[in-house]
C-alpha cells in the first residue's frame, strides 16, 4: 500500500493518518490474488484499491458515530468492504463481517487469521434471516453498508440489526437525493430517522461518494425484514 498517498487522502478528510500500512499491504496483496480465482472486485490497479476501496472505506469514521469498542455489522461485505479496512484502521472495533456468498467468506476468514485480526468474524448468511435471530437482532451500534441496492431496500436489510440510538451508515454515490426522498417512508415504517449527507470527496475530487447516516429511534416491527426477496423486489 501507498500510504503516503491514503494518509493524504484521509488528511484530506479530517481524519488521523494510518501509522502502519503492513497490514493494508499484505490485505491487497491476498485481494488481488484471490481475485484471480473468484471475482472479488473490479478494481485491481494498485492506486485505484488504495483510493476507492481503502481510504473510501475508513471515510465511514468521518461520520463521528462510531464510537471507541463500538458494536459494527457491515452488511453484503463481498471481499471485506467497508468492514475489514475499517477494523485495520481502528482495532477497537468490534466488527460483524455478513456476506451471502461462502467462498467470498471463506476469503474472507483466511485475510483475518493472515493478518491476525481480533474481535471480527465472517457470517455466511442472509441478512433477512440473521436479523431475526435473537443475538444479532437490534445489538449492534452500527451498521454499514456498501452494498448495491436502493437505500428503501438496504434500510429494511440494515435497520433490524441497529440498536435503539445506534446508526446505519450507507455507502453511496454523489447523487442521493431523490433515493432519500424515495426511502423516507421505508426509514420511518423501520424505526429510523434520517441524521444527514456528508461528502467523502477523494483523489483531489475526481470521486464523490457520501455517507447517509440515519439514526435508530425505535424497535423495527417484527414483521421486517420481509423474506423472500421483498425488500428488493417490492421496497417500502
Amino acid at each position: 500500500m501507498n500510504l503516503d498517498l491514503v494518509n493524504n487522502e484521509l488528511d484530506n478528510l479530517g481524519l488521523d493518518k494510518i501509522k502502519d500500512g503492513d497490514k493494508f499491504s499484505k490485505y491487497k496483496e491476498m485481494l488481488l490474488d484471490w481475485n484471480e480465482k473468484i471475482n472479488l472486485t473490479s478494481i485491481t490497479e494498485s492506486e485505484e484499491v488504495d483510493i476507492k476501496h481503502f481510504a473510501d472505506c475508513i471515510g465511514v469514521f468521518k461520520s463521528n458515530k462510531i464510537n471507541s469498542n463500538a458494536k459494527v455489522i457491515d452488511i453484503g461485505t463481498g471481499a471485506g468492504f467497508p468492514g475489514i479496512p475499517m477494523k485495520i484502521y481502528r482495532d477497537d472495533v468490534d466488527m460483524t463481517l455478513l456476506d451471502s456468498l461462502n467462498k467470498r467468506v471463506k476469503f474472507l476468514d483466511l485475510v483475518i487469521n493472515e493478518l491476525g485480526l481480533n474481535n471480527i468474524k465472517a457470517i455466511h448468511g442472509r441478512a433477512e434471516e440473521f436479523s431475526r435471530q435473537k443475538a444479532y437482532r437490534e445489538s449492534y451500534d452500527i451498521c454499514v453498508s456498501r452494498a448495491v441496492a436502493n437505500l428503501s431496500t438496504l434500510s429494511e436489510y440494515c435497520l433490524p440489526f441497529v440498536k435503539i440510538g445506534g446508526y446505519f451508515i450507507s455507502m453511496k454515490g454523489p447523487d442521493v437525493e431523490e433515493e432519500i426522498k424515495n426511502a423516507n417512508r421505508a426509514i420511518e415504517t423501520l424505526g429510523g430517522k434520517f441524521v444527514e449527507v456528508l461528502p467523502v470527496d477523494l483523489d483531489n475530487g475526481e470521486i464523490n461518494h457520501t455517507l447517509i447516516v440515519i439514526e435508530k429511534i425505535k424497535e423495527t416491527n417484527k414483521k421486517y425484514p420481509r423474506a423472500g426477496g421483498k425488500p428488493r423486489s417490492s421496497p417500502l
